[in-house]
């Protein structure tokens, strides 16, 4: 039965410990992968602009001995020149599995529903899920575990904001997420991390007060105030995010050995200040290069290639 990874949600805990593990041994190199994914080969379809993403899957891909095949929107017309569904089925036949990042979250749920071969989400406005376990295995790797840490995530209710809520109600770390009242995470996602709370411990907060929230962090966050599309509303976010930047007063009020996380892209000078995201608590640049590592895990997870 084919898996997908469209939201940590789906996840079992196990699973996840499995993926964090293989990524350890990934990046230790402990064993040779290289061939694990001979002639297998990556879909590549990017809506939205992608640095991270798009590179770490497809050198992780190589890495494992697989090709990746890159779709792009002028060639394919994603979701106009044909139905989503009929797209699906015929790339099924061609290809082994398929990192998508596009705007709809349903439209992403519509694809994985026709294909018959592994569908990845590489961010949709509601989720981000590879984002956010690459952060958690990072911290588990710097922090040496997960349960009762306290993170902090200070900005916008966004896409990361919800995996990070998944992520950490199913793993036990404290996620307190401060945003101003009108950005807040959707209602129906806090209400889900809540429930998966229950299992693990966590405590999951929302506030309105970045002070409050950083006060005895292990873990900051931030992401930037205007995520992709919204380019539109940048000045009026500005405004409403003032007080919520990242800066050295702000990381004082945290424990001595917080670390600063950042998925970037990032606006510096606005949520974060270079003072921060160049300083000795940043692990901002150690979390970007094991977006890599863990998205290897994770094509070996869902390819069967571990």
């Amino acid at each position: 039965m084919k898996r997908d990874l469209i939201s940590i949600k789906d996840l079992k805990l196990e699973e996840i410990e499995h993926i964090f593990n293989l990524t350890s041994e990934l990046k230790a190199k402990v064993k040779d992968f290289g061939r694990s994914l001979s002639g297998r080969s990556l879909g590549l379809i990017f809506l939205k602009p992608s640095l991270r993403t798009r590179v770490s899957f497809e050198v992780g891909m190589s890495h494992l001995g697989g090709h990746t095949v890159s779709l792009t929107p002028e060639e394919t017309k994603f979701g106009t020149r044909e139905a989503v569904k009929d797209f699906g089925s015929v790339l099924s036949r061609y290809l082994d599995a398929l990192v998508v990042r596009t705007f709809s979250h349903s439209e992403l749920e519509e694809l994985a529903g026709s294909s018959d071969i592994p569908v990845i989400n590489g961010l949709t406005d509601l989720l981000h899920p590879c984002q956010a376990l690459s952060d958690l295995y990072t911290i588990r790797e710097k922090k040496g575990s997960l349960g009762g840490i306290n993170l902090a995530f200070i900005g916008d209710g966004n896409n990361v904001a919800h995996s990070l809520l998944y992520g950490c109600a199913k793993l036990g770390v404290n996620l307190t997420v401060a945003t101003p009242g009108k950005h807040k995470p959707k209602e129906q996602i806090f209400a889900e991390a809540l429930e998966l709370a229950k299992a693990s411990g966590a405590k999951i907060v929302l506030s309105d007060d970045p002070s409050a929230a950083a006060g005895g962090a292990d873990i900051i966050y931030t992401d930037v105030w205007t995520s992709m599309g919204q380019e539109a509303q940048c000045k009026k976010r500005t405004r409403d995010f003032q007080g919520f930047q990242v800066n050295q007063k702000l990381v004082s009020l945290a424990k001595p050995d917080c670390l600063v996380m950042h998925c970037l892209p990032a606006h510096r000078g606005e949520e974060i200040t270079d003072e921060v995201i160049d300083g000795p608590n940043s692990i901002v640049f150690d979390q970007a290069e094991n977006r890599m590592h863990l998205q290897k895990a994770i094509l070996l997870f869902l390819l069967g290639g571990d």
